[in-house]
């Protein structure tokens, strides 16, 4: 239950705090506010509502307010509660995150959305065992949901249990044809386990569908010089630098599961005169397009 200073709020909020104030030498009654629950809990779920639009604008510091407010107004509803734990992974705050998930979940222990993002929130914690028992959890419930295979999948990774990591990114692109963040991890898996060329084909298959994916791009690129094709994997990796520079950053390959022996001919490739130059370029050209005032 919310505290006496939050109801008081409420009720301005409502317009169900209007009546004047005793004087102090007048004896006070005591007596009980009635609320009508329905349209709290009404009231509740339109702030919800506007919290889920500013949050698709990625106003999440205007939406948090709001969601917090609904879970008051509304305290049984667990798709509020879930807007609210999902805000707070959106923002970092992985801890109050999950407090409110877990809420969520007593009230709707049957809710895979609920529970997929506790798996993501643990996987962000790098408590991936956690993660897993979560993620499998809501995958008992809905299976064949890309995006909770391919989580799933990155939490084996971390353990380095790669036959694991493997089966749900396939099971994720058989899902999904078209879900290249799938294709290029097992690529990155194919990469490591010392089988170049089907990485290379996994990598090549993810920019056939998405030709803006600087990640497999680059991959290829390393790839490809590494074996000595060295015009199309310098051409191929100018142009990975040039769609997202941060690509070029070890630590930023490494946090996006890039593996030793992939990073080690990254860091060559990186290192070459041509490659330097349009690292340079992409990030003067970053440094320009922040200090250009707005149109």
């Amino acid at each position: 239950m919310p505290n006496r200073n939050s109801f008081v709020s409420f009720l301005f909020l409502l317009g169900l705090w209007g009546a004047a104030q005793p004087a102090s030498a007048q004896l006070l009654v005591p007596h009980t506010v009635q609320l009508d629950q329905t349209k709290l809990e009404r009231q509740g779920l339109s702030l919800a509502q506007e919290a889920a639009q500013l949050a698709q604008f990625q106003q999440y510091e205007l939406a948090l307010p709001r969601a917090r407010l609904a879970t008051q107004l509304a305290p049984k509803s667990p798709e509020i509660w879930s807007l609210l734990g999902g805000l707070y992974l959106q923002t970092n705050d992985l801890d109050n995150g999950i407090t409110a998930l877990k809420k969520a979940q007593t009230l709707d222990q049957k809710n895979p959305a609920v529970l997929f993002a506790l798996g993501s929130a643990y996987f962000q914690k790098n408590s991936y065992t956690t993660a897993i028992d979560y993620l499998k959890s809501g995958l008992k419930i809905k299976p064949n949901v890309p995006g909770a295979l391919f989580d799933l999948g990155n939490a084996y990774f971390m353990l380095r249990q790669f036959p694991e990591a493997l089966a749900q990114y396939e099971k994720a692109v058989a899902q999904d044809k078209a879900f290249w963040p799938a294709i290029n991890n097992i690529g990155l898996i194919k990469y490591e386990s010392g089988d170049v060329d089907e990485a290379i084909r996994r990598w090549r298959a993810a920019v056939a569908i998405d030709a803006k994916a600087a990640e497999p791009q680059l991959a290829m690129a390393v790839a490809l010089y590494a074996k000595g094709d060295r015009e199309q994997g310098l051409t191929l990796g100018e142009a990975a630098i040039q769609i997202d520079s941060r690509y070029s950053d070890l630590k930023f390959l490494k946090e996006n599961l890039w593996g030793n022996r992939l990073l080690a001919d990254t860091k060559k490739f990186l290192e070459i005169p041509r490659i330097q130059a349009t690292i340079a370029q992409s990030q003067q050209r970053g440094v320009t397009q922040q200090q250009s005032p707005p149109q």
